[in-house]
């Protein structure tokens, strides 16, 4: 994302200040509040949380710098237009190539991230209802592949008759999957969302049934044409969704 916002801003003529909060969100806001000092004349944003971005959107909006926030939505202040990735869409995708690959009624866990997958777990719900899928679990895992795999441990004792995984990222995905491979379950079908490197390997060598990838690099692009639009004083869409792609084994 970082690498194509960086290209396009160089296209359009655009000096791009580009700062990482390191996903603190306290970091975060001593960014903006630096940034608010600079003359910046708008921002674009890659929020740590949703919810805790709120006060350094607030903050910009104060000091009257427009705010165009980049896959994570704001649930705070004044954005202009959230460009991201089509989560609900995604999911349902997963949610798809799940009922294809085993039919209806599928006994599903779900892996859930932070307030930034939110859409994820909506999507996916509303295409399992459709496939009367039978959730068995769905439970937090925080993004992360140790606690994807621990998670999955215990749910496994609890639920072993599962036969699909959904996770709203490739790491809790690999997580589940180490699990589930440790417990001699090969044939339950894992899907991640987001397309990083370790999920692709895992799809193409047959181990991980699916991803759904995300494109940051067009995210970038789009968001920086955005910000074009907005400061030629053109209106923008308040919601600009990328398409995702499932990626599953050639």
């Amino acid at each position: 994302m970082k690498d194509s916002t960086q290209k396009e801003a160089d296209k359009l003529g655009y000096n791009l200040i580009v700062l990482d909060s390191q996903d603190n969100p306290a970091k975060e806001l001593a960014n903006v509040q630096d940034l608010t000092v600079r003359g910046i004349k708008l921002m674009l944003i890659n929020p740590t949380d949703s919810d805790a971005v709120g006060n350094a959107v607030i903050m910009a909006n104060k000091a009257n710098i427009p705010v165009i926030t980049l896959d994570r939505s704001a649930y705070k202040g004044n954005v202009i237009s959230y460009i991201a990735s089509d989560s609900r869409s995604g999911a349902k995708m997963a949610a798809d190539f799940s009922a294809e690959k085993l039919g209806n009624d599928v006994k599903v866990i779900q892996l859930d991230g932070t307030s930034g997958t939110r859409e994820r777990g909506e999507g996916f719900g509303q295409a399992a209802q459709k496939h009367k899928f039978n959730m068995l679990a769905s439970q937090p895992a925080d993004y992360d592949r140790t606690k994807g795999m621990n998670v999955m441990q215990n749910l496994l004792t609890a639920h072993p008759s599962v036969q699909a995984v959904f996770a709203q990222n490739d790491e809790m995905a690999l997580g589940a999957l180490r699990a589930l491979q440790t417990a001699g379950k090969e044939d339950v079908l894992v899907v991640g969302f987001d397309g990083n490197d370790d999920a692709l390997k895992a799809v193409q060598s047959g181990k991980l049934g699916a991803t759904i990838a995300q494109r940051p690099d067009q995210i970038g692009i789009v968001g920086v044409q955005t910000a074009d639009n907005v400061l030629k004083g053109e209106n923008v869409n308040a919601t600009i969704p990328i398409e995702l792609e499932l990626v599953i084994k050639k």
